[in-house]
């Protein structure tokens, strides 16, 4: 590890930043204006089926994508009135709450893969080998491993 900092390494962080934001930016208009959630409403109803099987206590799901267990709480309270994920309240902890992904949320998460697929086909990463793909995401893993 350097002790001084090379002359590209701000740019480049900056340059990743802004890209990394402006393709939030992309999927969360592309989702909000087709399936009316944002991206974070995407991110939870994700990890809701792919990492914890459709249901989650809402601090696993906060760790999982990254925010807070009352940001996670702020955000399923729309999703809930609107029938995608429903809360199963524990009977010895009330704060031990899970959310639990519903059919329609599961249909709606199905839809909103197909909106960000057809995004991503669009991304000129979808052009490199997968070989590529590889080493551009070690790159990405080693940004993160410096921390």
């Amino acid at each position: 590890m350097k002790n001084t900092l090379a002359n590209h390494t701000e740019s480049i962080v900056l340059q990743f930043l802004e890209t990394a934001h402006s393709l939030e930016r992309d999927m969360d208009r592309a989702l909000s204006y087709t399936r009316g959630i944002s991206f974070s409403e995407y991110r939870l109803l994700r990890a809701l089926t792919h990492v914890f099987s459709g249901n989650s206590a809402r601090i696993d799901l906060a760790n999982a994508v990254g925010l807070t267990a009352s940001a996670v709480t702020r955000a399923l309270k729309p999703m809930e009135k609107l029938g995608y994920v429903t809360t199963e309240k524990s009977e010895r902890d009330a704060r031990q709450s899970r959310a639990v992904i519903t059919s329609a949320g599961r249909e709606l998460l199905d839809d909103a893969q197909g909106v960000l697929h057809d995004l991503f086909k669009e991304l000129p990463l979808n052009a490199r080998s997968q070989q590529e793909a590889n080493d551009f995401r070690e790159r990405l893993s080693e940004l993160r491993r410096a921390r």
